[in-house]
């Protein structure tokens, strides 16, 4: 309904949500789809009301009560949110996307209405170098001090001047126990033809490329052309033993049985462990990636105080708690991982092992070089 898309007072402001396991990349709620139409209305009430109304332009009651929330879905709890229009008398309306390129690609064409935004690490760096995100006002957020202390000083953002790390984790293997019996070591069980059929990569450019270059030995942010295509190689040797390619549904394969080893992101494996015991998630011994999603706010918002403000209740010790308890990703304020139970602090799909936090890689800007990565990309998928 209309009001369920854009906010009814005291309530979420978004469609409800299909229960899915892996919530961090998951089916996205098109509420975009219902965008063109209720804009108009939208556009029409407010130039109605503005003309016979003299109200201010930050009451309650005009337009500018609305933050625009672009994420990925399922991202923030709606009891949170509610609780944030409540005490600040505002409405959050929450849009969400399927992939950094798409959410690049919606700023990009410049009419998106979006105020805060949630761009992976590589994401969030080209984001700020191509000028559409605003600069931060440090003390607006004051829990940009809360930071874990590996997520400080990141290199496409040292000083958080553009972007906040909000979530983190890795990528790894979530594997069945009952059928893969000794744990993966390293990504080449990726390529294990006694597991044909039963293997699933992530749908995501730059993970899958990142893993193949780290089998050959080069970092998941090569701009080596050769490299690049030698990786390509050997994804498309290992297509014949895929059975998808999915960010969506690896958690759900791997609990139905269909798949027994899969690309994963950490966070969907741990809940995907509770479904089903045998389930378990390992690192590899290349090192492997972490990734971090970030909160900025675009540099078109008209709005950059109240969703300054929306970034730090997001950051927030209690609200970034409630958050890493339901999404079991884990959060970048430093205070959230002594106060978790012990079953998710200790969990490796949400929290790795020193030694190897120590080895992994993050996906960087690639600058120019993406264009190989594009075309190479295309190509194993039309293979």
């Amino acid at each position: 309904s209309p009001c369920c898309a854009w906010g009814c007072p005291g309530s979420f402001s978004s469609v409800p949500l299909r229960p899915r396991l892996n919530l961090r990349n998951a089916e996205r709620l098109h509420v975009s789809n219902l965008i063109p139409l209720y804009v108009v209305l939208w556009i029409l009430l407010v130039a109605g009301g503005c003309s016979e109304s003299s109200t201010s332009p930050e009451s309650p009651s005009s337009q500018h009560s609305t933050l625009y929330y672009f994420t990925w879905s399922d991202y923030v709890d709606a009891a949170l949110v509610a609780k944030f229009e409540a005490t600040r008398g505002v409405r959050v309306v929450i849009d969400t996307f399927s992939s950094n390129e798409e959410l690049l690609a919606k700023v990009q064409s410049g009419m998106t209405g979006y105020d805060v935004v949630v761009p992976s690490d590589f994401m969030a760096g080209i984001m700020g170098r191509l000028g559409l995100l605003a600069e931060l006002d440090p003390a607006k957020i004051p829990h940009v001090q809360d930071l874990e202390p590996h997520l400080r000083q990141l290199s496409f953002d040292p000083t958080n001047r553009f972007a906040i790390p909000y979530l983190w984790g890795t990528v790894g293997m979530g594997y069945n126990a009952d059928v893969v019996t000794e744990p993966p070591t390293s990504w080449e069980a990726l390529w294990d033809p006694k597991f044909s059929g039963r293997i699933s990569l992530l749908n995501d450019e730059r993970e899958v490329f990142g893993m193949a270059l780290q089998t050959l030995g080069y970092s998941l942010n090569s701009v080596d052309p050769q490299a690049i295509q030698q990786a390509k190689h050997k994804l498309m040797m290992q297509k014949p033993l895929v059975k998808a390619y999915t960010s969506e549904q690896f958690d759900q394969l791997l609990v139905a049985g269909e798949v027994v080893l899969a690309h994963a992101w950490g966070g969907p494996i741990a809940r995907a462990m509770r479904e089903h015991p045998s389930i378990r998630y390992a690192l590899p011994q290349e090192g492997g990636m972490m990734w971090t999603d970030c909160l900025a706010v675009l540099a078109s918002s008209g709005q950059q105080a109240l969703a300054m403000d929306f970034i730090n209740y997001l950051l927030d010790e209690e609200v970034a708690l409630a958050t890493s308890q339901r999404l079991l990703f884990a959060s970048a304020n430093r205070h959230v991982r002594d106060r978790l139970p012990a079953e998710i602090r200790t969990n490796t799909a949400v929290y790795p092992p020193s030694d190897m936090l120590a080895r992994m890689e993050w996906l960087e800007d690639v600058q120019e070089a993406i264009r190989y990565y594009d075309r190479a990309w295309t190509e194993l998928k039309v293979h």
